[in-house]
């Protein structure tokens, strides 16, 4: 317990990716969820260009927020790698 709370205090290591990934998860739900709905907007039945948009909206949305995630994931990556290289550094070398 003590552990973890100098973890969380000191920003040593981010909790940011596994928060990503859980939105990532959301965002994904979310994306079918607004695909659905354009699907069954019609009057009285879904035709099939909503069908076809529906089904756009899907794709694109689970692309877009896959895309989105990795470029996230990727700066705290880099961030990690550069935290790695600092501390792997002699501590008189300075760059």
């Amino acid at each position: 317990m003590k552990d973890l709370a100098k973890e969380l205090l000191n920003f040593n290591n981010l909790i940011t990716p596994q928060v990503i990934t859980f939105i990532y998860w959301l965002l994904m739900a979310g994306s079918v969820i607004a695909g659905l709905a354009v699907m069954n907007m019609g009057y009285r039945s879904m035709t099939f260009v909503q069908f076809l948009v529906g089904l756009g909206t899907i794709v694109i949305g689970i692309v877009v927020t896959r895309i989105w995630c990795e470029l996230l994931i990727v700066l705290f990556k880099m961030n990690e790698a550069l935290q790695d290289i600092r501390s792997s550094k002699p501590s008189g070398e300075q760059s």
